[in-house]
């Protein structure tokens, strides 16, 4: 089992100053999954409660002179602390700045390696960043579980899989500001906010408790998969009405997510993406945020990199 690339001076801003970043808040630890033709971060994928994270990573966005092989069809993977992974990186990037003008200069290496710890008995993993100056080289270790045995990683891969499912109406949010300071302002009066996405391209983000109804709604946003118009009839009617008839008719699904989990979510943010689209599972089983993330310069969609969030929905009982 052997991994061993150097990094490219976008893959090291694109981990330290926007994903390790988002990860960071997201929870302590994550898997990686290194194939032959990318890279995954993949947050809580194996628990059924909880945010489920997915970023995406082809591997020349990250990386140059990739060498990866593995006895389980050259994919290796392993969980480490974010926070820790995150200051090597920044430790990394502050070393080649002061001592030798930058990556482009010194470039970074990384690879997974097996030492003996001090007052240890037995090897143990560690990812590995090296920079090497005009006459010494700087190694930062960070600390890996032991690879994910072949049965292990199936497992990891096929919840991948079945998490990659898109939802049959998605609608695109092109600031995230309104939400943010929505749910900020809001986080104190209830746990429990109830989502409504409709095929007309609303959707509708409410707080409520037996003394208080607080809510935002987002309207006639594009339509990504199935739409419909929304009736003449509708137009002057309240939100919670248009949402109901709207729910009445099939055109519209609800769920009920966890305050906490869509705050969390909202991190995602510290990635940049250009915009998000917001969709809701068959039979409302989770609600999915897909993050877009366009090339430079262009309107055209990025397609070496993706992130998405599954936050898992609650019983109606609970709240």
């Amino acid at each position: 089992m052997k991994f061993k690339a150097f990094m490219t001076e976008n893959g090291v801003s694109l981990l330290e100053k926007r994903f390790l970043p988002a990860f960071d808040k997201m929870g302590k630890t994550c898997h990686l999954l290194l194939t032959k033709e990318h890279l995954f971060f993949l947050h809580n994928l194996l628990n059924g409660d909880g945010v489920q994270c997915i970023a995406q990573f082809r591997k020349d966005v990250l990386f140059d002179d990739y060498r990866i092989s593995s006895q389980n069809e050259d994919r290796i993977a392993f969980s480490l602390d974010v926070a820790l992974l995150y200051r090597a990186v920044k430790s990394s990037v502050s070393i080649c700045t002061e001592f030798s003008g930058g990556l482009a200069s010194n470039r970074l290496q990384i690879k997974l390696v097996k030492k003996l710890p001090p007052n240890c008995t037995q090897p143990m993993p560690f990812l590995t960043f090296e920079t090497k100056g005009y006459k010494s080289a700087v190694i930062q270790d960070v600390p890996i579980s032991k690879p994910l045995s072949r049965s292990q990683v199936i497992e990891l891969q096929t919840a991948l899989d079945s998490a990659q499912d898109l939802p049959p109406t998605l609608v695109q949010v092109q600031d995230s500001n309104q939400l943010q300071n929505f749910v900020d302002h809001m986080r104190h009066v209830g746990d429990v906010l109830n989502v409504t996405i409709s095929k007309h391209g609303d959707l509708q983000v409410q707080i409520s408790t037996t003394l208080i109804r607080l809510g935002t709604e987002f309207q006639r946003l594009s339509v990504i998969g199935e739409k419909s118009q929304a009736p003449v009839e509708d137009r002057n009617l309240s939100a919670q009405a248009r949402s109901e008839r709207a729910i009445a008719r099939g055109d519209a699904q609800s769920v009920q997510v966890s305050v906490k989990h869509f705050s969390k979510s909202l991190q995602c943010h510290l990635t940049k993406p250009d915009s998000a689209f917001y969709g809701i599972a068959p039979q409302g089983a989770c609600l999915t945020v897909i993050f877009q993330f366009l090339v430079p310069g262009t309107r055209q969609t990025d397609k070496s990199i993706s992130l998405h969030c599954r936050l898992p929905v609650l019983d109606p009982g609970s709240n």
